[in-house]
């Protein structure tokens, strides 16, 4: 892999080196080979996790990361060019976004100490995330004073991101035959109220930082019943609430308990938030060079992890988010080139 070569070109060389969720390491490999190849940096590598580091003596450490994985290919490589978009698996999510990162591997003076994170298994389960372990086992390879998670935003500053924490609602009857349904209690039936509360809820639209976040609270499972002929004598509703930066995980535990009183509620699964940040000097002048009003990011990303040691955090890149994991995904080649533009601008 030459990282001296177009940056569009090396988006399609990317994209078609397969590296589902699991199956990075081919891809790890001929990125830890390339960097290796550049005297200025260091390289460490723990797994398929590869992070490349500046030791300049600058006052301020930029952190640029990005997920190597993506989503099981659905006839989508290789990669193939039609008019102005790269076509294939990955190309938005986010192979565009991680060659603007090689790209950035080859300023030998940037104005901040740089630091490029590659990491795996972000499109799966939160325990297997390449980002996390890194965060955990070495948090000291992926400190700064300010980060840009290179995810897929269209080109525009997204901050922060709105946490998600999932629950489970429980309701209980009595089980009976249903031919002699009245000597039971049928708990599917007592779950009509956790849905009623649900179809009454206003979302909370909170500003945080000067952005404005919109939260949303959705059943998204329901599991009840025995059998055909038997009155079940219980009921689960699973519901998803994402709630905006400015509310921690407590915080949002006990709206759900409040929301949901009357009922046994059981978190299963949570994640915190992240703020903006954007009110960091380092922030501003990235936001400067982007242009445009910043928007809030109205998901869970990886910017959470950074926020998590105290490293304020953004989304930028050049896919489309609306395009990702299609089977037809695609990125616009112009956006590559904007966002290798704008964050070799911000650097030098």
């Amino acid at each position: 892999m030459r990282l001296d070569q177009d940056v569009r070109t090396l988006t399609a060389e990317l994209v078609d080196i397969a590296s589902e969720s699991g199956n990075e390491k081919p891809l790890a490999d001929a990125v830890e080979a390339a960097l290796t190849r550049l005297g200025h940096l260091t390289v460490d590598r723990d797994g398929s996790n590869v992070v490349a580091r500046t030791h300049l003596g600058r006052p301020e450490r930029v952190v640029v990361a990005g997920h190597l994985d993506t989503v099981p290919i659905a006839g989508n490589v290789p990669s193939r060019i039609d008019g102005d978009r790269l076509y294939g698996c990955g190309t938005t999510d986010m192979k565009s976004g991680v060659a603007v990162q090689l790209k950035l591997a080859l300023l030998t003076e940037p104005n901040r100490d740089l630091t490029l994170v590659f990491y795996d298994c972000e499109e799966v389960e939160a325990a297997r995330n390449g980002l996390g372990m890194l965060v955990r086992e070495h948090p000291d390879w992926v400190r700064g004073d300010f980060a840009v998670l290179m995810e897929p935003t269209d080109g525009e500053i997204e901050g922060g991101c709105q946490g998600t924490m999932r629950a489970e609602v429980r309701t209980t009857g009595v089980r009976a035959h249903s031919a002699r349904s009245w000597l039971g209690v049928n708990a599917v039936h007592r779950a009509a109220e956790i849905l009623n509360r649900l179809l009454a809820y206003e979302p909370r639209k909170p500003v945080v930082d000067g952005l404005a976040y919109h939260e949303g609270l959705n059943a998204v499972r329901i599991d009840g019943g025995h059998a055909g002929n038997v009155i079940p004598d219980e009921c689960v509703v699973t519901v998803n609430y994402r709630f905006a930066p400015d509310r921690t995980e407590a915080e949002a535990a006990g709206f759900l308990a409040e929301f949901f009183a009357g009922f046994d509620v059981r978190i299963t699964d949570s994640a915190p938030g992240a703020r903006p940040g954007l009110d960091h000097p380092i922030a501003s002048a990235f936001a400067a060079i982007v242009g445009g009003p910043p928007q809030a990011k109205v998901a869970w990303t990886d910017v959470a992890r950074f926020s998590a040691l105290g490293v304020p955090a953004v989304n930028y890149g050049p896919g489309n988010p609306e395009v990702a994991h299609k089977r037809d995904e695609y990125v616009e080649l112009a956006k590559i080139v904007e966002a290798e533009r704008v964050m070799t601008s911000w650097l030098t």
